[in-house]
């Protein structure tokens, strides 16, 4: 769903002179305008990239930090500062903003702008801009800016230099949910020299606007719910971002819960374990699927979706990007009490045969596990799910899908962050960061090497920034590792495709994680046991480090068919 704030006076050219009306503002006038609209809408976390044209920001961004409007963050990367942006938005549960200069440095915000949009995520972009007379005559650091996210943006303004802004970014914000965005927003502001304060508008000068706090979201209690439809064979599929209220729904309904681990709704007695092993065997029996946030995991959990003998309903109660109305096969349903009756009472026995799988199948996987020799990313995920108690952030490929199979629903993490808008693996580090610093929470983010090394940059922290609290477990299997549990490691056990395989799809390198981690200053410190890294992970997570558990690929396509073999083999026999 998209919107656009655009008016024709906010568009119109500038005159070819360049100068504005007799009482137009200053560049620092209008960037002081912009930042006071920003935190009237709710932004508390402003990310910085460094450069001339968003001077006149950089300056109001200074002067609001120290009248306790904003907290500023300094990046000199624009992709790892739109990612800590999206960090503090995912983190704070509220709107974040990202601030760069003209020219390429927009540009370098298109990953993070539509993750933010597949994951319906408040980040708000401002970019700096040339003046209107200086587009389309080969200026140095000049190009289209307005429109340069495409329709990833709900909202979007293009302010012309000299206009005051803050009309423009309140409308953009009321159309989009006020202070709650469902997706990025794209302020572009044009400046004109100077672009420094000067006596007339000097630091200081200006007064605090009024900051409007938040307005905090109502969730329906259990007791408000109607009474349960029919009897059925349902189940309730958590995706990325479903929350409590799935796990919650599931209970009331006595229904089971299959919950990826970024639902946030994995948790429970109905919650079931390495549930994507068990939808082959049980699967067939499902007649109705209650879908509460975005899930994208597992290919079981896709093709149930997909069936056409499965009635399916997606609970939707605020707008959403991450779909095109009409092009699902769900029934929308916007309010709880229409879901339960969609999905009704839990057929007798239903919940108990699932439970009954559940525990099979998590007794038969830690008896697989426990019998290895070597230290794989499965023994890694069950031990960073155990002893994680406060933020935990997990990285796409095969880091998620192994907490996924092995993550018990007895305990759970604080709360339970993913890139899962686009499941790229680029700002990763960066989003961690960004969401450790949202509210000073500890944070726990497990990760590839490969995604480590896409994202190292995320690292550097200049002088006299805030250091947030994070620990990076890195599984260093040196290359890709999930596609040797895909389609591409089945061929790569054949002699004719073995050579493509590795090096295309596994990638393979030989940097040295203890060396980068040392250049930019982290604690490195390698584990090569599971109890090492057990009791590493029970020590309290101050300042950022880095754990490296080396592991091999070699083996990994074999491990998982003995678990799916042991998995099959423990489920009790059909009542």
């Amino acid at each position: 769903m998209t919107g656009s704030s655009k008016s024709p006076s906010q568009n119109s050219s500038a005159s070819p002179s360049g100068q504005g009306a007799g009482n137009s503002l200053s560049s620092l006038q209008s960037a002081r305008s912009a930042i006071r609209a920003l935190a009237r809408a709710g932004v508390r976390d402003v990310v910085l990239a460094p450069g001339s044209r968003s001077a006149p920001l950089a300056y109001a961004l200074a002067e609001a930090q120290t009248q306790g409007l904003v907290q500023v963050h300094v990046r000199i990367d624009e992709r790892v500062a739109g990612f800590t942006a999206l960090g503090l938005a995912r983190g704070g549960a509220r709107p974040a903003a990202v601030v760069t200069t003209s020219g390429t440095a927009v540009g370098e915000l298109v990953p993070a702008v539509m993750e933010a949009h597949h994951a319906g995520i408040a980040l708000v972009v401002l970019s700096a801009d040339r003046p209107a007379e200086l587009h389309g005559t080969g200026a140095n650091q000049t190009t289209v800016q307005d429109g340069i996210f495409g329709r990833f943006p709900a909202a979007e303004a293009n302010i012309e230099a000299g206009l005051d802004p803050q009309g423009a970014i309140a409308e953009a914000f009321a159309k989009v949910g006020g202070p709650s965005p469902y997706g990025p927003v794209h302020i572009n502001l044009q400046f004109r020299d100077p672009l420094i304060p000067t006596e007339a508008d000097a630091l200081g000068a200006a007064e605090a606007g009024p900051v409007e706090a938040l307005a905090a979201a109502e969730e329906a209690a259990p007791g408000a719910l109607a009474d349960l439809g029919g009897v059925h064979r349902t189940v309730v599929v958590a995706g990325d971002g479903a929350g409590e209220i799935a796990a919650i729904f599931a209970r009331r309904a006595g229904l089971p819960l299959l919950a990826e681990p970024s639902s946030n709704a994995r948790f429970g007695p109905n919650s079931v374990t390495a549930y994507r092993l068990l939808l082959a065997e049980l699967g067939p029996q499902i007649e109705r699927v209650v879908v509460f946030g975005r899930p994208t995991l597992s290919r079981p959990v896709s093709a149930l979706l997909a069936r056409p003998d499965v009635a399916k309903a997606l609970y939707v109660p605020r707008p959403v990007n991450w779909f095109t109305p009409g092009k699902r096969p769900e029934k929308v349903v916007t309010d709880l009490s229409g879901l339960l009756a969609f999905a009704g009472r839990g057929a007798p026995g239903w919940l108990k045969m699932w439970q009954r799988a559940s525990a099979a199948a998590e007794t038969a996987i830690h008896a697989v596990l426990d019998a290895e020799s070597e230290l794989s990313g499965l023994h890694v995920a069950r031990l960073v799910w155990e002893n994680s108690d406060a933020n935990l952030v997990l990285g796409s490929s095969n880091t998620i899908r192994d907490v996924d199979l092995v993550a018990a629903g007895r305990w759970h993490p604080l709360d339970v962050y993913a890139n899962r808008g686009l499941a790229g693996i680029d700002g990763t580090i960066s989003t961690a960061s960004g969401i450790a610093l949202a509210n000073r929470i500890p944070t726990r983010l497990l990760l590839g090497d490969l995604t480590f090394l896409h994202d190292a940059g995320g690292l550097l922290l200049g002088d006299g920034e805030a250091e947030p609290d994070l620990q990076l477990v890195v599984l260093n299997d040196a290359g890709g590792g999930i596609f040797t549990t895909l389609e591409h490691g089945e061929l790569g056990e054949r002699e004719e495709y073995r050579d493509v395989v590795e090096r295309f799809f596994g990638t393979p390198h030989r940097a040295d994680l203890r060396a980068l981690a040392a250049g930019y200053g982290v604690r490195h410190q390698a584990l090569d046991t599971a109890g090492e890294l057990d009791t590493a992970l029970r020590a309290p997570v101050r300042g950022r480090s880095i754990l490296e558990v080396k592991v091999q690929r070699s083996a990994l396509r074999a491990l998982h068919r003995r678990i799916e073999e042991a998995v099959t083999g423990a489920l009790p026999a059909a009542p």
